[in-house]
């Protein structure tokens, strides 16, 4: 499977994740606890990134945000390995640019697709400019849901400690 970038717009953040489980306690790249990270470079106007289609994950997502940021300007693409499928277009903006070889995107995910009753669909994400972001604004977050619902997608594992910060000759057991 290939998928080929290309960034029209400047982005600050690119990833590239292989979504195997979801963590619904968390937004962003961590909802997707510990996914495949394959790397592409943000530096890059045009990249091609092959993933193999040997025990591929739930689903891939791309996710790029523009520089100066703007919710309405990010970049968000699922998709899932598909041999034999190809599809060009654009990652939900026009900015970035993406073909897929071997994969389709995933459609129909959204904030329609989060329960009325998840537990942090009103709750705070974060603050920017005197306004509140929602969990169930977080794209991530909206298809992590949409794994679990329609691929049964599992709960991610713990997550391991952070290493501890502070003087690097104390010792600190964890």
């Amino acid at each position: 499977m290939t998928v080929s970038i290309e960034q029209r717009d400047r982005y600050r953040i690119l990833w590239l994740a292989g979504v195997r489980h979801v963590d619904l306690t968390q937004h962003c790249l961590k909802t997707f606890g510990l996914p495949d990270r394959p790397r592409v470079k943000l530096d890059r106007r045009h990249q091609a990134v092959r993933l193999s289609g040997d025990h591929p994950p739930l689903a891939w997502y791309l996710c790029a945000l523009p520089h100066p940021w703007c919710w309405d300007d990010n970049a968000h693409l699922a998709f899932e390995y598909a041999p034999g499928n190809s599809w060009s277009g654009d990652a939900l903006v026009p900015g970035l640019h993406v073909e897929l070889e071997n994969a389709r995107p995933i459609e129909g995910w959204g904030e329609h697709t989060i329960p009325e009753t998840a537990e942090l669909r009103q709750s705070r994400l974060y603050r920017l400019y005197r306004l509140y972001r929602l969990y169930r604004t977080c794209r991530s977050w909206q298809f992590a849901w949409w794994l679990r619902i329609n691929r049964d997608a599992p709960d991610a594992p713990p997550m391991p400690p952070e290493p501890p910060t502070g003087d690097p000759n104390q010792l600190t057991l964890i």
